[in-house]
Order: C-alpha cells, then structure tokens, then sequence
C-alpha cells in the first residue's frame, strides 16, 4: 500500500473519530441543558405572612408578613401592623417558616462553563493579555444545568466574572446575574460591575504562577508585568482625555472599555491573596486614583489600615481552603472575615471562580457557616451573603435584604439557611416563583422510584 493510501485510510479513521467525539459532546451538552422553565412575570400580590422574616438590613420580625407586587416588596410588616391588601392578593401562610433575601454569589463561572472537562462547554477566558472590552454576560448560557443545582441551595443571584487565563493580565468586565431567565439579557440584573485584574504572583509553582525558578527573577517577572500594566492604564487615560478633545479620532474598543474605571465609576477588581501582591495592588490603585474591591485577600489582615483609607473592600474567596504557607495555623483562612469585621473593612463571602467550584456553588452558605463557627458573628456571616455584596457592588437599592423598594428576591425556609440540614422550601426572583427542581432532585427522584419498596405480597423488584 502506498503512503498516499495508507494517509486515505487514517485520514478517514480520523474523521470518523473526531465526527463520533463531536457528536457525543454535543449529546452530553444536550443532556446538561436546563429542563426547567423560566418563571413568567408576577400575576398578582403575594403576601407571605406568619413566618419569621429576617430583613437582614434591619430587625427580624416574627410572625412578619411580606408583601410583594410586581417583582417589588411593598410592605414588610409586623403581625399587629395595618396593612392594606391590594385585592386578589394570594395569601401564602409560612407558620413556622423563615424569610429571607436571596442570597448572593459574589465570584463565580456560573453560566460560563458546564462540563469541567469537556472544553467546548468551558467559556471562560479570551486569549491574549489585555481584555478589558470582554463581557461576561454575553457568553452566559441560560440553559446551564448548574443555575438550578444552585438555585436549590438559595443562591439566587450570582457574579460571573471572566478570567484571564494562565498569560493574562485584565479579564474583562463581571456581571451580576439572576439565575432564571429564557437569554443572557433577561438574566443580567447589572452589567460592567467591576474591572477584573488577576495580579501577577511571585510564588513559584501552581497556577497562574510566573514560569520562572529564582525568586529574584520571579519578582523581576511579576514587576516587569505590573509595569506593562501601568503602561495600559496609563495609554487608556491618555486616549480618555484625547477623544474627550476630539470626539472625531479613531475608536479604540480596548482603551474605551476602561473608562468607566478611570471616572471611578466601575471597581478594579484585583485577585490577589499574597501580601506582595496586595500591597503592589494597592500601590497601583492609589497611583492610577481607583477604587479597590479585592478578591481572595488571603493577606488582606495584615494590610487593613491602608484598606481602610482607600475605602477597599475584600470579597473572601474562598474560607474552605488549606493555609498558603505550611507554618501557619489550620484555621487562617477560617478567622479571615473575623478579622476584617474587627478591623471595619468592608468585605463579603464567596467562593473560588474555578471551573471545577461551579458545579459545588451550592456550598457557599456553608463557607459563611465556617467563618461564623470561627469568631465571626451570626449576623455578620449571613450579611456577608446578602447584603454586603449587594452594597460592593453597588446595588443594594435592589436586593440583599427584606425591604420595602426592594425587589422580591426572597428565599422560605424551615431553619438557618446557613445550616447543612436546612431545606429551601420556595423562592422568588423579582417575584416571580421559581421552580426549585435541578438535575439532583430529578435523579433522586427516579432512583428513588426505580428502588422503591413494593407493597407486601407483590415481589420484589430488580
């Protein structure tokens, strides 16, 4: 057999193999995709009344009554307060239930990954090292298996945040979405919500680590990065300040992007853990005149003061991890968000945004729950899932407690939503309710089924 031959044959083997691949990832893109319909808008008033609702912002009210029209909570009242029904208002009775607001995701991929392993489902990084013009929201897809698993566990709103892969500097623009929605747009509660930076490190080995051995020259590596850094925001100012003379002059997508940064009207959003890192951090924000949110802050303790006076706050990614450095106690990532409400920074509880940590979103009450057995007060640990990520980000008018203007983003329970053995009973994103069933309560269902004990005298089954 020739060569030209023997190339036919393994060129058509090839195609078959690459065509019988192809067809099995889409088969298993197929099988992943969200069942679940999204909600329709609001029909008519809903108050839920004779529960313990937790306003999160404020008091906690028992036997409390909440009443939403509309998408919008209209009233949160007392059992003895006056309060006039809107007629046709559906009556939801919650005795022995508990009312909170949704609670919020503060650094995830959901949306931008399905299959960790299966690469065409994985979306979350372009290539190249500056990207500020990325949008998160637009590669979202809406039909994500994931949004329900997480769903049922309360999270009801959540930060997608584009990453920058292993070379990359800026990652792009986050947002702030609802999980429930037919498109990206119905789900995007808030768009360009921060600037995200992925700091260079110093450390040697592990992702995102500079490749070279000697320390010196890894911190050669990671300044020579910072300064390519400056540069960027240094050229992206000048474009500002130039088209702000000359509107005719040519567009630059990239430069533009980093706009609203530079009015400090958008975060820089800067992952960082180690100290070196935060403080080259905080030099750059302080340089270039921005404002700060950290995301990681492993170091974040030893650096507060500064935080505090360039009004920083810290999103804590994650509490659940293993100390950084093999001297350190087992428990420094557990007391960091004590440490930073001792010290009066702001900050908020997330989780790691890893394409691995997006199927196990659903854990991220429990993280709150370790930082609150670790000094952290009760709370403290339940607004660092709900309100104080609303107020980082800037959109607290909207969500994060149980208020009058608010909208009904709420959660019923029948305990501690912080606590494992706590079940979410029902939800509500803009008022709409939405269905709690995921791919885990279909599969328990079926199983349950398909090994159910029969009835006395009709066998057994298989």
């Amino acid at each position: 057999m020739s060569i030209d031959s023997i190339m036919a044959v393994w060129g058509r083997r090839l195609v078959i193999r690459v065509g019988t691949f192809a067809v099995a990832s889409m088969s298993l893109a197929a099988a992943a995709a969200e069942l679940s319909v999204p909600a329709p808008p609001q029909q008519q008033p809903i108050l839920l009344e004779g529960g313990t609702v937790h306003t999160v912002s404020g008091a906690s009210i028992e036997q409390g009554r909440v009443l939403f029209d509309q998408g919008r909570i209209v009233a949160v009242a007392g059992p003895d307060d006056a309060l006039d029904l809107p007629e046709g208002t559906q009556r939801i009775g919650l005795e022995g239930r508990h009312v909170y607001p949704g609670l919020i995701s503060a650094n995830t991929v959901l949306g931008l990954v399905e299959v960790d392993t299966v690469r065409g489902t994985v979306d979350i990084a372009e290539t190249g090292v500056m990207n500020p013009n990325v949008r998160a929201e637009v590669a979202v897809n809406p039909a994500s298996e994931l949004f329900g698993v997480t769903r049922a566990a309360g999270i009801l709103t959540a930060l997608t945040v584009p990453q920058a892969g292993r070379d990359g500097l800026l990652g792009g623009r986050s947002a702030l979405l609802r999980l429930d929605g037919w498109t990206w747009e119905d789900m995007t509660l808030q768009s360009g919500v921060g600037m995200h930076v992925f700091w260079p490190t110093e450390r040697g080995g592990g992702f995102g680590a500079i490749g070279v051995d000697s320390p010196e020259a890894r911190r050669r590596a990671a300044e020579a990065r910072v300064e390519q850094l400056d540069a960027f925001f240094a050229r992206a100012r000048a474009y500002r300040e130039a088209r702000a003379a000359d509107p005719a002059l040519p567009r630059d997508l990239r430069l533009e992007a980093l706009a609203p940064v530079l009015a400090r009207e958008m975060p820089l959003v800067v992952h960082a853990d180690e100290l070196r890192q935060i403080e080259a951090a905080l030099n750059f924000v302080e340089r270039h005149e921005l404002r700060l949110v950290l995301v990681g802050g492993y170091d974040a303790w030893r650096l507060t003061e500064r935080l505090r006076e360039l009004d920083a706050a810290v999103i804590v990614s994650t509490v659940h991890r293993l100390p950084l450095r093999r001297h350190e106690p087992y428990d420094t990532p557990f007391v960091l968000p004590r440490k930073l409400h001792e010290a009066g920074v702001p900050f908020a509880i997330a989780r790691v945004a890893t394409t691995f940590a997006s199927a196990h979103e659903r854990n991220l009450p429990f993280e709150a729950a370790t930082a609150a057995a670790f000094g952290l007060p009760r709370e403290e640990a339940l607004r660092a899932v709900t309100l104080y990520p609303a107020q980082i980000f800037g959109v607290d008018d909207r969500i994060g407690a149980v208020a009058p203007g608010l909208q009904a983003t709420l959660i019923v329970t029948d305990g501690d939503p912080l606590e494992i053995t706590t079940q979410i009973e029902r939800a509500w994103i803009d008022g709409r309710e939405i269905d709690l069933a995921s791919r885990h309560t279909r599969l328990y269902e079926r199983y349950r089924q398909r090994y159910e004990v029969p009835a006395a005298g009709q066998g057994t089954r298989p």
